[in-house]
């Protein structure tokens, strides 16, 4: 067949893949489960920031229920809450009496810059959450959190930070607690300073510097980077990042799983969600004295109850609860 270069023909084509790839990707966000049932809430507002959106499905009861909330991953540049909506977790957790919500959260190319202003969003919603908890017929007492991947970091820096309620702000959501019950990760990193990676995984330092590492290590501190800056020494912020650190027995229980091969990480794939991540943190917790259920297949970490995920958060969610 003759292509026709008529230029008026070729925009036209152009114009009707373009719109059937818009099309396609709206079809697909709509925040309708698997089970067919659309979010009770859409695109709730939590901020001021255009990504300060969020979805809930509310679980039928008279009384307040639980919540989860899931935080997608992304590497703080991309993802959208709408990854959740046909998962089977959201489902299960319905059905057991438990709502859901899923986020949205500005990514660190956006003001203020930084992965800190990624966690600090999703760390807002939560507030926002509890503090309208009547309008959402949620029990702020029993708010679980997980995600994968940047949002698996997200949800440990918030399940591992003290408590980050500010008392005396004059905005009543950021007076909210920020104490959850529960923490999941998936395809998770085991802290946010860099700089302990080469010694998690078993790396010569060299390796995590060069390939403009050090550049992206700057854009996930939210700064810009300049030749011969001294990363190390922005101590405040690798402190505030250092999820791993902040662990200690009083901290929520944990449940992680990461299913990457281990040995040498040849892609940043790898090194982000390498099994040993889980193992520093499960290491950790242990030494801590803190519940935890952590699975890395692919280098033999198995927890011997066979929980999943989903079980974990419905025991602690439904069943550890005082009262119940």
């Amino acid at each position: 067949m003759k292509l026709n270069k008529n230029p008026s023909n070729i925009i036209y084509i152009i114009f009707l893949l373009f719109f059937q790839l818009f099309f396609s990707q709206n079809q697909t966000r709509e925040p309708i489960n698997i089970n067919g049932t659309t979010a009770d809430y859409v695109n709730e507002t939590y901020g001021h920031h255009q990504r300060n959106k969020f979805d809930i499905w509310l679980a039928k009861s008279d009384k307040p229920t639980p919540l989860v909330i899931y935080i997608h991953g992304g590497g703080f540049g991309s993802g959208d809450k709408s990854k959740f909506y046909k998962s089977k977790e959201l489902v299960k957790f319905l059905e057991k009496g438990i709502s859901v919500a899923t986020i949205n959260y500005r990514f660190q190319k956006h003001k203020p810059y930084g992965i800190l202003a990624s966690l600090n969003d999703s760390k807002r919603c939560l507030q926002f959450i509890r503090y309208h908890a009547d309008k959402y017929n949620i029990d702020k007492s029993r708010i679980g959190i997980y995600g994968s991947s940047a949002g698996a970091g997200t949800s440990l820096w918030i399940a591992f930070s003290n408590d980050m309620a500010d008392l005396d702000n004059s905005d009543p959501i950021l007076r909210e607690s920020t104490r959850i019950s529960c923490v999941g990760a998936l395809a998770t990193q085991a802290t946010y300073d860099f700089f302990k990676w080469p010694e998690i995984l078993n790396l010569p330092e060299e390796l995590m510097l060069i390939a403009n590492t050090e550049r992206r290590i700057a854009k996930a501190f939210g700064l810009k980077h300049e030749e011969g800056m001294d990363l190390k020494s922005y101590k405040k912020i690798i402190e505030e990042l250092d999820f791993l650190e902040k662990i200690d027995k009083n901290d929520p229980p944990m449940f992680v799983f990461n299913n990457q091969k281990g040995g040498i990480p040849v892609t940043n794939g790898q090194m982000n969600h390498h099994p040993l991540h889980a193992k520093a943190l499960k290491d950790k917790a242990d030494s801590e004295g803190l519940e935890s259920i952590v699975y890395a297949p692919k280098i033999q970490i198995k927890d011997p109850s066979g929980i999943t995920l989903v079980d974990f958060f419905i025991k602690k969610l439904k069943y550890s609860y005082k009262g119940l």
